[in-house]
C-alpha cells in the first residue's frame, strides 16, 4: 500500500474501481512526465451518486462531496495508469465543472471538495492551479465533473 493510500485510509476513504471510458477516449495519457486525466464524474464503481443542478437539486455541501468523489475516481485512475499513487510528484491543475443554476456563485466552494482532498493526501505536492466553472449541464446529469493533470516521478 502506497503512502498516499495509507493517508486515504487514515481519512476513512477507499479508492473505487478506476472508471472505464464512456466514449471514444482513453482515461489517461502519459506524455513524458505529465499524466493527463480525462474528466471524472461523481460515480462509485460505475454508479452515478450525485445527479442534478447545484442550487436547485443539491446544496453546496452535497456538491462538495460530489467533487471529492470525482477526485477519488481520479486517484483510482492514477493508480491504474502508474501502478502507485506515490509516483505523483505534483498535482499541476484541476478543472472543475459544476452543473448549476444560472446565478450560482459558489462553484469555487464546490471544487474545494477536490482541492482539499488532494492537499490532505499529497500535502505540498497536492497544491495546484484550478478553474471552477458553472455550466448548464453535464454528462448523465451529473452534478460535477473534474479533470486533472499531474506531474509524475519516473
Amino acid at each position: 500500500m502506497s503512502a498516499a493510500e495509507k493517508k486515504l485510509a487514515e481519512l476513512g476513504l477507499a479508492l473505487p474501481d478506476a472508471p472505464a471510458p464512456a466514449g471514444a477516449y482513453v482515461p489517461s495519457q502519459l506524455i513524458h512526465d505529465v499524466l493527463y486525466l480525462a474528466g471524472s464524474l461523481p460515480t462509485w464503481n460505475g454508479e452515478l451518486r450525485f445527479k442534478g443542478q447545484v442550487g436547485r437539486d443539491l446544496d453546496v455541501k452535497t456538491a462538495y462531496e460530489a467533487a471529492r468523489l470525482c477526485t477519488l475516481n481520479h486517484l483510482a485512475m492514477i493508480k491504474a495508469a502508474l501502478g502507485s499513487l506515490d509516483r505523483v510528484r505534483q498535482v499541476i491543475s484541476v478543472s472543475g465543472f459544476v452543473n448549476c443554476v444560472s446565478d450560482f456563485p459558489d462553484s469555487p466552494a464546490v471544487l474545494n471538495g477536490s482541492s482539499e482532498l488532494l492537499l490532505a493526501v499529497f500535502g505540498e505536492a497536492g497544491k495546484h492551479v484550478r478553474a471552477a466553472v458553472g455550466v448548464a449541464g453535464l454528462p448523465r446529469g451529473a452534478a460535477v465533473e473534474v479533470q486533472m493533470t499531474v506531474l509524475v516521478a519516473s
